[in-house]
């Protein structure tokens, strides 16, 4: 897997944690293994443009997907596509504050939505509330057994 990390927010993070986070949920999720994936980190003023331009919704936000090929999560018995998955373009002022609000660190929070941006790359959707409950349970599940093996080794 080619995944690629370019920091334009101007703060520090733990881009090596963003790349193993980014590359054991493509493996969880069989995505092919020449896959590609960017994960971009910006400010608010750079987030509040693609938010606008994109969503059609004011201010800046804490995370948006782009995917490219449409890739899907592989699945028994047939073999996963190969491409480019797409990009995650990740805030970290704002995820700092909804980390503060959720009780949980800013690399935590980045982690979630590197997680949750992926998701949304592979066609997972949270606008119905089956969706919704289907979409925040995998990721729950990819995040908390991320952070375990993590933690494990």
């Amino acid at each position: 897997m080619s995944i690629e990390v370019l920091n334009e927010s101007g703060h520090r993070v733990d881009e090596v944690e963003l790349v193993q986070c980014a590359r054991y949920v493509m493996d969880e999720m069989r995505v092919h293994p020449r896959a590609e994936l960017c994960i971009k980190l910006v400010d608010e003023d750079a987030m509040e443009v693609l938010h606008v331009q994109w969503m059609d919704l004011p201010g800046p936000t804490d995370v948006m997907s782009f995917p490219m090929d449409e890739l899907q999560p592989g699945r028994d018995g047939v073999e996963p596509i190969d491409g480019i998955l797409g990009d995650v373009v990740l805030c970290p002022t704002v995820a700092a504050a909804q980390a503060a609000q959720a009780g949980h660190t800013p690399a935590e929070e980045l982690l979630l939505l590197t997680t949750h941006g992926i998701l949304h790359l592979l066609g997972f959707d949270h606008a119905e509330p089956a969706e919704e409950k289907e979409m925040f349970e995998l990721q729950r599940t990819l995040l908390l057994t991320f952070l375990a093996a993590r933690r494990g080794s």
